[in-house]
């Protein structure tokens, strides 16, 4: 019996990483030879790779940028070079279908995907699809979302909206094993701060400037990305990390509160365990205002406060921190009329109807 192969790819940060961290093993269990093509050394790199059975392949990858820039030039010929190292690889292990989770690297593996006319399925987190998907969206048999307000905008006769995939090993995750493992008290609520996987230093240094304000009513966990120590206070009641991943259910178990900027994925997560949260999205001038977008939709559900990044000071994360804490149960209530969606299995069931097309 000829073997089952699928092809996963997507990176550039963990949001573009975390649907295939989830799927993977499922396919695993059904008997498929799981293969991943992703950059050389981004955090799908560092991700995949330390997972058992899965076959990683690093290509060539180019920023896409959406300004005028010299650099476009030598990075079109980057991406040029990984679609033909994409079309190799794949051509060479025949798969029966390609999952793209978005981010840079995923253009040439779906490019190379289409030229061999291997079916395509593409993910999309956000309310509106990143410029690495709006150059996919064509090539794609089938079309995930996670918001229904996108696909309802994408309006496409083969998008699927499947709902927020939440990890399952989120939802095990242990109050009191997180509380212990950090020598925390039941005496005192918890904040979460989460800088996402790439850091977020003015959200760090804004709270390095309130610890001392905080400490007394609180014990915090901080996430603050890689390099982002620099300037965090060494007291108790504070942990700080650059990142974690097998303690991240029990971390996130053990908060009452969270502070975060809006990826998609985790903004789910946070609703799905009913954490009320401080959403401080990226700005517009370093991003595409994707998670502004985001932050706004759960702010107008009544499921997060929002603090814009530029109104982010010292004195005005405190502010929301506070406000966030005196509304914790007006936030806790109105998540609890979110209907949740089995999107894993809406997202298998896209991809199987993908294979036999």
């Amino acid at each position: 019996m000829k073997s089952k192969k699928i092809v996963f790819t997507g990176g550039g940060s963990t949001g573009h990483v975390t649907v295939n961290l989830a799927l993977i093993p499922y396919y695993q269990e059904q008997g498929y030879s799981v293969h991943y093509i992703g950059s050389r050394q981004g955090i799908e790199a560092e991700l995949i790779g330390r997972m058992e059975g899965v076959k990683y392949k690093g290509i060539a990858t180019g920023k896409l940028r959406r300004y005028f820039s010299v650099e476009n030039a030598k990075d079109s010929l980057r991406v040029l070079k990984g679609v033909r190292e994409a079309y190799q690889y794949l051509k060479k292990i025949k798969p029966g279908v390609v999952f793209s989770k978005g981010g840079f690297v995923s253009v040439p593996v779906v490019l190379a995907a289409r030229i061999l006319r291997i079916p395509i399925v593409i993910h999309e987190s956000d309310l509106t699809p990143g410029l690495a998907n709006r150059i996919a969206l064509p090539w794609a048999d089938y079309v995930c979302t996670t918001f229904q307000e996108a696909a309802a905008q994408l309006r496409r006769p083969n998008v699927v909206h499947v709902g927020a995939m939440i990890r399952q090993e989120l939802r095990d995750g242990n109050r009191q094993r997180g509380r212990s493992r950090l020598g925390f008290s039941d005496d005192k609520p918890v904040l979460l701060f989460m800088g996402g996987s790439l850091g977020a230093k003015n959200l760090n240094d804004a709270l390095y400037q309130i610890i001392p304000d905080l400490i007394s009513d609180y014990q915090i966990i901080h996430i603050c990305g890689k390099g982002q120590q620099t300037g965090a206070p060494v007291t108790d009641g504070y942990h700080v990390f650059e990142y974690v991943q097998e303690e991240l259910p029990d971390l996130m178990a053990a908060a009452d509160l969270v502070i975060s900027r809006a990826g998609s994925n985790s903004i789910f997560e946070f609703l799905a365990l009913h954490k009320p949260m401080l959403l401080i999205p990226l700005s517009d001038k370093v991003s595409r205002g994707d998670q502004i977008i985001n932050a706004r939709s759960f702010e107008a559900s009544g499921y997060a406060r929002v603090l814009l990044a530029e109104d982010l000071t010292a004195s005005s994360l405190l502010h929301a921190i506070h406000d966030l804490d005196r509304n914790q149960e007006k936030y806790i209530q109105n998540m609890r009329t979110y209907r949740t969606s089995d999107a894993m299995t809406n997202i298998i069931k896209v991809i199987q109807q993908a294979e036999v097309k």
